[in-house]
């Protein structure tokens, strides 16, 4: 991670970038229940790729589909845009690929934009342990203490007694202790099998149910919820959590540090964020896609750091844009695009 450029975004541009999202969305949603779930991230994917290449900046995934998905596209490192303020950017086109698959709620298409430089490069780094609570407890809470002093910390952040306190955490087996400990401190568990982006804003947001998110979820996921809550003013901390013996090997080869819990300010240390997230299947955000007489109808949540702005948007986009944006991304329409390196 480098020293952040000053790319002065213009105030609108979050209205810009949820096209990427809503189309992205749009394109997924025909998979929704499919059993496919390889193929409607495919489609978002490309839909995605589409829109992005059209906007006028200087784009440089930092984390996106990656060598865990072996994308052809929206890979780490890959630059998209037609020229114009340098960026760093996180994707994850489908958030719960299995959720879509199965027709179930939280999926969501995701993207988080900062000035070049800001974002934190993991790497070969898949999944990260994280911490993700509202604002009342910013810099008042560690993460490094065991479950019971971390919830107590937070019950005492919060002004409320730990028996109050609901937490998100994905349903894993790997969380079967965390669970256990939580419970044993008196607190509640909020239990999803996916969908730890929407379960780290909504802690963020005080009075939405969530008191904070614990546990280790995926890596992209993680610089996306991080660019999220600097936008929201809460607070986020993630340390690299290697699951597969593979991943671990990668890490160490890549000389990244896995004791360490990184600050919301380490992961993106720039407030000129912008994030966008489009609900696919209705979930605890938003409104998921609907089709209606060659209309998707769609809900977006955006997110401005430099204005500290949020907003649900809802739209209504003709079935024609979206199957545009998958046509335009076939490999003769992109032979010409911008490659690795």
């Amino acid at each position: 991670m480098g020293e952040a450029l000053n790319t002065a975004l213009p105030t609108d541009f979050a209205y810009a970038l949820r096209k990427v999202t809503e189309i992205a969305a749009c394109a997924a949603a025909d998979w929704i229940g499919r059993g496919e779930k390889e193929r409607g991230d495919g489609a978002a994917v490309t839909a995605m790729r589409t829109v992005l290449n059209r906007l006028p900046i200087d784009g440089r995934i930092v984390i996106g589909e990656g060598e865990k998905d072996e994308a052809p596209m929206l890979y780490n490192g890959e630059t998209v845009g037609t020229g114009g303020p340098a960026l760093d950017i996180a994707v994850d086109p489908v958030e719960g690929t299995s959720y879509l698959a199965k027709g179930l709620t939280n999926a969501m298409a995701t993207i988080a934009v900062a000035p070049r430089g800001a974002m934190f490069d993991p790497g070969p780094a898949f999944y990260m342990r994280k911490f993700a609570a509202p604002g009342m407890a910013k810099g008042k809470v560690d993460p490094t203490l065991p479950t019971r002093e971390i919830l107590a910390g937070l019950a005492k952040a919060l002004g409320k007694p730990i028996s109050d306190l609901h937490i998100y955490v994905l349903e894993k087996p790997r969380h079967k202790r965390l669970v256990r400990e939580i419970h044993e401190a008196g607190a509640r568990t909020m239990l999803y099998p996916a969908g730890d982006v929407a379960g780290a804003i909504m802690a963020a947001l005080p009075g939405a149910g969530i008191d904070a998110l614990l546990g280790t979820g995926g890596t992209p996921e993680g610089l996306l919820t991080a660019c999220a809550i600097q936008a929201l003013g809460g607070e986020f901390m993630g340390k690299l959590d290697p699951q597969l013996h593979t991943e671990k090997k990668a890490v160490d080869e890549a000389g990244l540090d896995i004791n360490h819990w990184m600050k919301l300010d380490q992961l993106v240390h720039s407030n000129d964020v912008v994030f966008c997230a489009t609900g696919i299947t209705t979930g605890l955000l938003f409104d998921g896609v609907e089709e209606k007489a060659g209309h998707y109808r769609t809900q977006t949540l955006m997110l401005s750091g430099a204005r500290r702005e949020r907003q649900i948007l809802t739209s209504w986009l003709h079935r024609e844009e979206v199957e545009e944006a998958l046509g335009a991304a076939t490999p003769e329409a992109t032979a010409d695009k911008k490659g690795r390196g």
